[in-house]
């Protein structure tokens, strides 16, 4: 009876520490995350995590989430919301270990409100079944200051399924795609702004699905393989002081409603296939074969 109570008062005093362990949850508001940093540590700014899945996971919801400096912060997902910044750094979603095939980011954070700041989403090893940044759920995600360039798949790929989502793109290059850069795909209705984005020699420069509402200013859409602007019936478009140029097949593909005003539309092989409408200040240079627009009375 004696060596029953020693083992099982061993056994105890092994299992207590177990049994009354607090689970893991986020506790700070602000993490960091350094290339040269261990995933072991605290993610504070002393003792940096290397990946910014382990920031992620220590910073609360409504946090800010910082790259220290430029390198591989692993693949991660987005579930609350958060502020990632790593302006001033090179930061890619890619490991040192080789590219695995799914999105470099991926926004599954239903209801929140998600930022990303000043990253380099690309698939050096040309993954053939992923696409760069992937938003699944949010209610409004904001990409800033960002290079989202050689998916296989699309660039930016917006897929919510619940209606009355934003997706704002400033300041941001999407280019070498093989499939769309952008995709306006949320469903109805998707409201999105894209400003001073150049969206390069992917096969659509935007595709923008029935039901979604975009504003397209100050941007570039160019050598596209099929068109720089493409828009679903259903998909209501507004371009201003944007160039749409070399694009292979069309500069706008319109079967939804597409507005242009002070844009240029050149040396594409068509300006314009589908009905649009203007306010009679854009310019077309250099096209071949293109619809006229219907002119707008400008007020």
């Amino acid at each position: 009876m004696r060596k029953i109570a020693l083992a099982l008062a061993v056994l105890t005093a092994i299992l207590l520490p177990a049994l009354h362990a607090a689970p893991a949850h986020a506790t700070q508001f602000h993490t960091w995350a350094s290339h040269n940093g261990n995933d072991a540590n605290p993610c504070t700014l002393a003792l940096p995590c290397a990946t910014l899945t382990q920031a992620l996971s220590q910073t609360v919801d409504g946090g800010v989430a910082t790259c220290l400096d430029s390198g591989q912060f692993g693949q991660y997902t987005v579930t609350i919301s958060v502020i990632i910044d790593c302006t001033g750094t090179v930061a890619t979603p890619d490991s040192a270990s080789g590219m695995i095939c799914a999105p470099g980011i991926t926004v599954n954070a239903p209801g929140s409100v998600v930022t990303l700041r000043g990253l380099i989403a690309a698939n050096w090893a040309r993954c053939l079944t992923a696409s760069g940044i992937l938003i699944q759920a949010a209610s409004a995600v904001y990409i800033e200051d960002c290079v989202i360039e050689n998916w296989l798949q699309k660039g930016i790929l917006d897929q919510r399924t619940t209606g009355l989502t934003k997706l704002v793109i400033k300041n941001t290059i999407v280019r070498n795609n093989g499939s769309a850069g952008i995709v306006a795909g949320a469903a109805p209705k998707g409201l999105v702004v894209l400003e001073n984005v150049q969206s390069v020699g992917n096969v659509f420069g935007i595709a923008i699905a029935t039901g979604n509402n975009v504003v397209i200013s100050h941007s570039v859409m160019s050598e596209n393989s099929t068109a720089g602007i493409e828009a679903d019936p259903g998909a209501d478009v507004t371009v201003e002081n944007t160039k749409i140029s070399h694009n292979a097949s069309y500069g706008i593909l319109a079967q939804g409603t597409v507005t242009l005003a002070n844009s240029d539309i050149s040396f594409n092989s068509t300006s314009i296939a589908g009905s649009t409408f203007s306010f009679g200040n854009n310019r077309l240079v250099g096209n071949g074969a293109g619809d006229t627009p219907t002119i707008l009375s400008q007020q």
